[in-house]
């Protein structure tokens, strides 16, 4: 008896410790990005360049983060997971050093392009790994683990962000994401194995792209895939306006802005722990569902109350804190859906998956800031739209 309880403690311990490796590689790509953002006006001083100049180290990084996805996928699928992990951690800790050392804007986008490089072999294999190990209501239980900590990152890093700017300076915020880099690393070389083991074919270019056209034209991948791909763009259009709205409309301080986003990660975080056990009772289809109805029932509240010219903090507010928990529960069952029926093809799937999110995040990102409204009314537009398009998108399921 002894025995048997000690194994499976032993069991529970490594099965925490994967998912806690997982949700730190899932996080990486959002806690570089986010820490950075209290330190953008002393990089800009430190270089006597515009605040604004600032936004290419942003741009830069998401463009190569959304195209990199493209190439990691099929990349682990013919070579493993482990090597191009790994390989991507030390890609991305080289060019946070180079940040961090940096003497011109121009040295630090270059070493901001090699840290996109690197990290989307870890967001898009976390996805990857997971579908390696789990399947079905499992799968996402664990996808439900590593969104809460995709939430958490841009929800805390700032705070920790304005922190490392106040006491050491803008180029500590570098050094703190390759020391984690480097302790990911160490954790993953150290605990996960290889866990690709279906069979490998060569790597050729027109059998990706063709890979990548039978997930597209495949309902079973798209359909799930692009109603997550719509919430998450939305969610990245939140992180980008909402200093316009709360900072610009609404007086907020940059602590008390930090303050809001780590205070919503909790919204995220009860939903994200709510998603397995409902998927349980009720399927992974049936939460996905009620996840975008949800964020849709929020985005449309908000345009009402935008419209109408209710702009005040509680009007933001309340319809964003229901999106969130939308989100939440949306995110993780749907990416479980759209990976469930391509083990074989994990690291393409998340691929794909991975450029949708950040492709439909750049166009919600430049179509709410296109709009000539203000930006409360702007956002509220876009994210009635997204999560309307999930909501029929999902329809389409069978």
């Amino acid at each position: 008896m002894n025995g048997t309880s000690e194994e499976s403690a032993t069991a529970t311990g490594t099965s925490g410790l994967l998912l806690a490796i997982l949700a730190s590689l899932a996080a990486l790509g959002t806690l570089s990005t986010n820490i950075l953002l209290p330190s953008l006006p002393s990089l800009a001083a430190s270089f006597a360049i515009p605040t604004a100049a600032t936004g290419s180290l942003m741009s830069s990084f998401f463009a190569t983060f959304a195209l990199g996805q493209l190439f990691v996928g099929p990349l682990s699928d013919r070579f493993g997971r482990r090597s191009i992990v790994l390989g991507g951690l030390v890609t991305f800790i080289v060019g946070s050093v180079i940040c961090a050392m940096a003497s011109t804007l121009d040295i630090v986008i270059l070493g901001r392009v090699i840290q996109a490089i690197g990290v989307s072999a870890a967001s898009v294999l976390s996805r990857a790994i997971a579908r390696d190990l789990f399947s079905g209501n499992e799968l996402g239980r664990v996808l439900s683990f590593i969104t809460v900590a995709m939430a958490a990152a841009p929800g805390f890093s700032p705070l920790l962000g304005g922190g490392l700017d106040h006491v050491w300076g803008w180029r500590s915020a570098f050094i703190a994401v390759a020391l984690f880099g480097v302790i990911i690393g160490i954790a993953y070389a150290a605990c996960v194995g290889e866990t690709h083991h279906a069979s490998r074919d060569k790597l050729n270019l027109v059998a990706i792209f063709r890979g990548y056209v039978s997930l597209l034209r495949d309902r079973r991948f798209i359909v799930p895939a692009a109603s997550v791909a719509t919430l998450i763009g939305g969610l990245f259009a939140v992180f980008t306006i909402t200093p316009a709205i709360l900072v610009d409309g609404l007086g907020f301080s940059p602590m008390a802005l930090a303050m809001f986003y780590a205070g919503t990660v909790f919204v995220v975080f009860g939903a994200g722990f709510s998603a397995p056990r409902l998927t349980q009772r009720a399927g992974l289809a049936s939460v996905t569902r009620a996840g975008l109805m949800f964020a849709n029932a929020g985005c449309l509240v908000m345009l009402i109350l935008a419209g109408i010219g209710f702009h005040s903090f509680s009007s933001y507010l309340l319809p964003m804190l229901v999106f969130l928990f939308g989100m939440g529960l949306a995110n993780p069952t749907g990416t479980a859906l759209s990976m469930s029926p391509f083990g074989e093809r994990a690291g393409s799937a998340s691929a794909l998956l991975g450029f949708m999110q950040m492709a439909t995040a750049a166009l919600a990102i430049v179509s709410t800031i296109a709009l000539p409204v203000s930006a409360f009314f702007a956002l509220s537009i876009v994210l009635a739209i997204l999560t309307t398009m999930a909501v029929l998108i999902f329809t389409l399921r069978v």
